[in-house]
């Protein structure tokens, strides 16, 4: 099925109100490293990076009760 002109417009439109762009610099190298890893856990690169953020981020934290 091919993507429509109105779908295309829908996606740009949630992607500017929904999201934020983060982009990163590594060293040469850890982009495949940090790809592989996210992989063998069947996850985007990009959900991977904000699940060890989110981790790091908690660690740090006093316990709350609940999950992020």
């Amino acid at each position: 099925m091919a993507y429509t002109e109105a779908q295309k417009r829908a996606s740009i439109k949630y992607m500017a109100e929904k999201t934020d762009d983060i982009r990163l610099r590594v060293k040469s190298g850890l982009k495949a490293k940090y790809k592989a890893e996210a992989e063998k856990r069947g996850m985007s690169m990009t959900q991977f990076i904000v699940n060890c953020v989110e981790k790091e981020i908690a660690k740090s934290r006093p316990y709350s009760g609940h999950m992020l």
